[in-house]
């Protein structure tokens, strides 16, 4: 069954239009309060967002649309996604609500839902959710039964004693200069407070947002500003972290960035030789061939999952593993948190630096990746991945890789594009198979 809302990330769209506007949004509210309220005690929701202009106006939409159906609604304000998880769970909230669209500019708006549990939800319960949004929730709450709204105004206080938690209590940051990018977005005040109070000298960049600069030409995806404030100011190494502070990217003292791949595999080889690693690790279909060999040398086995930080994460609660991610720098340490949190992660990062009191760059190339090459190619209509020609095309790209790389062929879950990934040893290689592959699905669209 398609959905007509939820994507492989919660609902996201351009802000004040469908489905990112006040009617559709209270709709989601109603739906959600009613699928959530289940027995006969007072239920509350929070909620919490970004920096993005739009987000007074969904906070409201979605703080009417609970109320009316008997929720108490705790507003956390801005503070980032892992924070809105945690205080959903550390406050037995029966529902949270995040209010952003991650890494996307500031005309893009989002919501993500957590179960009472602190976890993202099931397909299964967004197309229940969807079923309700359209088919109606039925009976609201009576007059008297009308949900309260409260500011909880120490949230961001718990988070980041939460998240200081997660550092060993045998190190300090002391003698370590950070630059850390907060992308103008929900961690523009926790990170630097967090990276502070642990002991480090803190250059903060972008935390100044104005509702319209998020994620503008700084964060973890336009780590430019990062690597070059790095550079400016001698620092040892520079943390970014994109919108909604669930993914990190990393730059070393000489301004070189780090991937999520390279963090992954810095934080496994860490923890398996200090026997705190669980289980296998986890990554997408997109994450580099180097760092699965790199783990196999290790004795580390690696489960691949479809793209999506939930996807990774449920893949990790049913194999008992406590490492996972995305080479876009989402990082799952389930040890500490119920999804990806870029400032949790960073400590990780930094807690190896400072036990083996290395520079970042010593540290930073645990692997040598394999080349990639990522090529988007758009299409008017249709499924040109089911045309012959094009199943053709992948088996001849297949056949021609010879099990010497990898080749990743999806749809993406937002725009009509296909998004053609390979990888191999030998460069040529790559462009040739892409090429032909590209080539057919142009021709069947």
């Amino acid at each position: 069954m398609s959905r007509r809302y939820f994507g492989t990330d919660g609902i996201r769209g351009t802000a004040n239009s469908a489905p990112i506007e006040v009617d559709t949004v209270l709709r989601l509210a109603l739906a959600a309060g009613a699928h959530f309220r289940r027995g006969g005690h007072r239920h509350r929701v929070v909620i919490g967002k970004d920096t993005r202009l739009s987000g007074y106006m969904l906070e409201n939409a979605l703080t009417a649309g609970f109320s009316a159906m008997g929720m108490d609604v705790m507003l956390l304000g801005p503070l980032p996604t892992p924070a809105v998880a945690m205080l959903t769970r550390s406050m037995r909230a029966d529902v949270g609500v995040m209010i952003s669209a991650s890494h996307n500019p500031y005309r893009d708006n989002g919501i993500k839902l957590f179960g009472p549990d602190g976890y993202k939800l099931s397909d299964e319960t967004e197309t229940e959710i969807e079923r309700l949004m359209d088919e109606g929730v039925g009976d609201r709450a009576a007059p008297e039964d009308i949900g309260r709204a409260t500011r909880i105004d120490d949230a961001a206080g718990r988070y980041i004693e939460a998240v200081k938690r997660t550092f060993p209590e045998d190190l300090s940051l002391e003698g370590l200069k950070v630059v850390v990018d907060c992308a103008h977005g929900a961690a523009y005040k926790v990170a630097p407070i967090v990276l502070r109070e642990l002991g480090a000298t803190v250059v903060p960049i972008a935390v100044s947002p104005n509702g319209k600069n998020i994620n503008a030409h700084c964060g973890a995806t336009s780590p430019t500003a990062m690597c070059e404030s790095v550079m400016a100011h001698g620092a040892d190494i520079g943390l970014a972290l994109d919108g909604d502070a669930d993914r990190l990217i990393v730059c070393d003292e000489h301004g070189r960035v780090v991937d999520g791949d390279q963090l992954m595999a810095l934080i496994a080889d860490s923890w398996s030789a200090a026997g705190l690693l669980r289980g296998d690790v986890v990554a997408t279909v997109m994450s580099n061939l180097g760092f699965e060999r790199f783990l196999a040398g290790r004795n580390i086995g690696l489960v691949r999952t479809k793209v999506g930080d939930r996807y990774v994460v449920d893949a990790m609660r049913s194999r008992a593993c406590n490492l996972g991610g995305e080479q876009s720098g989402h990082i799952v340490l389930s040890d500490y948190a119920t999804t990806g949190d870029g400032l949790i992660a960073a400590l990780q990062v930094l807690a190896v630096a400072a036990r083996q009191d290395k520079a970042m760059s010593a540290l930073s190339r645990v692997f040598s990746p394999v080349p990639q090459k990522l090529h988007n190619v758009r299409y008017s209509g249709g499924k040109p991945l089911d045309a012959a020609p094009v199943k053709r095309a992948i088996e001849e790209a297949e056949t021609t890789l010879n099990g010497s790389g990898r080749l990743v062929i999806r749809p993406s879950g937002t725009e009509p594009v296909i998004r053609v990934m390979a990888e191999a040893d030998d460069p040529a290689l790559i462009d040739q198979v892409i090429a032909r592959i590209a080539a057919a699905i142009e021709a069947a669209a």
